[in-house]
């Protein structure tokens, strides 16, 4: 048979439909969550995080009445001892916005016993 016009008008949407495919296959948006759902951050939200599929550059959006908590970025070490490491970021406006980095992501609340309370979480982002 015969090749015609045809023939390369096809090859070359086949070509384009896999490079759009390729490229798209990489991006994506960043989700946002609201940690604790509609409880807000709180006691006993360690689970929370459990099945969510968390990745680096979404955003956690921690709810919660700035007269009573915080939330602060740690390490793992200081996530399970419950403590506050010098240098560590703390929030402390009740609606704060924090993006996640690849890897593990800690966050607790300092104010004395509420993380022992369960008020903490690790992230993991990939």
């Amino acid at each position: 048979m015969p090749k015609g016009r045809g023939s390369a008008t096809a090859v070359s949407v086949a070509i384009l439909v896999a490079l759009t495919v390729v490229l798209n296959s990489g991006t994506s948006e960043a989700a946002t969550y609201v940690v604790g759902d509609r409880g807000g951050w709180t006691f006993n939200v360690a689970g929370w995080p459990r099945g969510k599929p968390f990745r680096a550059g979404d955003t956690l959006v921690f709810n919660y009445s700035p007269l009573f908590h915080n939330v602060v970025a740690v390490n793992g070490g200081a996530y399970a001892g419950c403590s506050t490491p010098p240098g560590s970021q703390v929030y402390t406006s009740g609606r704060d916005q924090i993006t996640l980095s690849r890897g593990q992501n800690f966050f607790i609340c300092n104010i004395p016993g509420h993380c022992a309370a369960g008020m903490k979480i690790a992230v993991t982002a990939v």
